[in-house]
């Protein structure tokens, strides 16, 4: 009875009424935590009240409104899970010395000239390998990021690297589950997918090593170079380097090949580098294992520099990011719930004739998706279910709306601060969104050349008659457990 008077009650929305709805929201999340530094999760908290205000005056039932919200956490189950491993394996990681060895080690290796393209460089070709850009940063990442910072670098232009590289490993990897989810939304071949994407993908990454070179030379300082020797000495002092530290990593990669699901992956990791902490550090409690583990590690080294740097991790340490994750999740339930994306997209749809135009307003779209709701995979699903009968009717093959789900979508989450991998990057290198944001060049360049290519035709691949797309059944939906984004 009570879903037959809300269904006489609910009148589809109207265009403006969307509009004015997602105006709204981003007025208040943007002021927020632009004007007022304050963290995402407040805001977010405010804009879904108000949504389900909203809806309950238009009349939505509490049952409909709940649903909405259950849709939306539902499908972030496992991200969350995997979060909460990343914070132990983060704590466990630094007490057995594995961080602190790639540290030590990069010190030796790596040119102070060329180190910010370089840790671009690293970045980008491990996380082709292992296929997720929250693993890379969250582990090879922090070790880069210590020592970027001990040599006096800027820290936003260090994260901003570490995390441009991550984007591109992540992007560029069969491995990727955000690189299965666009081809499968657009229902092209993973292969073919991988190959269309390089015409926006390596100009974005050559131009970013450009910047990166120009502008990471000579951000050493002097001062910077002088703290390395003293860092190397108190980390050899204070903790257990060794080659053996690179055997973590080297099971990631291993697993990332054999397709092992991040999960099972993340908790092997964080097995094995518990084992080496009992075998380099016999006298360990177990108390005080699972306090690193529970609410990471606390380096005592009596070094200022390095405490800093070395203490983090642990559960307790991605509570902020989950809590983000759950609202935001909550939020773009309620959006697709109630229709308020999909009529504010439906009528640009309809307009769009020229294949420049419909990719520009595609990609605008997946960024609009980052913008309002913060949710990755949500800015890939999204505008491809709402731009994929365009994109066929104009003649433009699958491939090209896969490749704009991607630039648009997938690399531009990183930029948002209330955006799911936006906060996990700010919590884990400890640098906020905005602050890295101008230095992220390879996320900024990746729309930018897609769009170029929608209006020169260049790379732009338009449908063959005389070959078979693939269809919705043959398309394979990626396992949320295949990597960790």
């Amino acid at each position: 009875m009570k879903q037959a008077t809300e269904k006489k009650q609910w009148q589809p929305v109207k265009l403006g009424e969307a509009l004015t709805v997602l105006l709204v929201m981003l007025l208040i999340m943007g002021t927020g935590v632009i004007k007022f530094g304050l963290s995402p999760q407040t805001p977010v908290m405010l804009v879904i009240a108000l949504v389900m205000l909203w809806a309950r005056v238009r009349g939505a039932s509490w049952d409909t409104v709940h649903a909405g919200i259950t849709d939306g956490v539902k499908t972030g189950i496992v991200p969350l899970f995997i979060f909460i491993l990343i914070g132990a394996l983060i704590g466990v990681w630094i007490q057995a010395g594995i961080i602190p060895s790639m540290m030590v080690f990069g010190f030796h290796m790596i040119s102070a000239k060329w180190f910010v393209p370089s840790v671009f460089l690293v970045c980008a070709i491990i996380g082709s390998s292992i296929g997720s850009a929250f693993t890379i940063i969250s582990t090879i990442g922090i070790a880069l990021f210590g020592m970027g910072t001990t040599m006096g670098m800027n820290p936003a232009l260090v994260a901003g690297a570490i995390i441009s590289g991550s984007i591109f490993g992540d992007k560029t990897s069969p491995l990727s589950d955000s690189t299965n989810l666009a081809s499968a939304m657009a229902e092209s071949d993973l292969f073919s997918h991988i190959k269309n994407l390089m015409w926006s993908t390596i100009p974005a990454f050559l131009v970013s090593l450009v910047l990166y070179t120009i502008i990471g030379s000579g951000a050493a300082t002097d001062a910077g170079m002088g703290k390395i020797s003293t860092t190397l000495a108190v980390l050899n002092q204070h903790f257990t380097i060794t080659w053996w530290a690179a055997l973590p990593l080297a099971i990631m990669l291993v697993c990332a090949l054999m397709k092992v699901p991040a999960i099972a992956t993340l908790f092997l990791n964080i097995g094995v580098a518990i084992v080496m902490i009992f075998i380099e550090q016999p006298k360990t409690s177990l108390s005080g294992l699972a306090a690193t583990i529970e609410s990471g590690f606390v380096s005592k080294t009596g070094n200022a520099g390095v405490d800093a740097l070395l203490s983090r991790g642990g559960v307790a340490s991605m509570m902020g990011t989950v809590s983000l994750i759950i609202l935001t999740l909550s939020l773009g339930g309620l959006l697709m719930k109630f229709d308020l994306i999909q009529t504010a997209m439906a009528p640009l749809v309809k307009r769009l004739v020229r294949p420049g135009s419909l990719i520009t307003s595609a990609i605008v779209a997946g960024i609009g998706v980052n913008v309002f709701v913060g949710e990755q995979y949500l800015s890939v699903i999204l505008p491809g279910k709402a731009f994929k009968q365009a994109f066929n009717q104009r003649g433009l093959a699958n491939l090209a709306l896969s490749r704009v789900l991607e630039d648009g979508g997938t690399v531009i989450n990183y930029l948002i601060p209330w955006g799911v991998a936006g906060a996990f990057a700010a919590n884990t290198l400890g640098v906020s969104t905005l602050a890295y944001l101008p230095f992220c060049f390879f996320s900024l360049l990746s729309p930018v050349f897609s769009i170029l290519s929608g209006f020169t035709g260049i790379g732009l691949k338009r449908q063959n008659p005389t070959v078979k797309t693939t269809t919705a059944s043959e398309a394979v939906m990626p396992d949320p457990e295949a990597s960790g984004r």
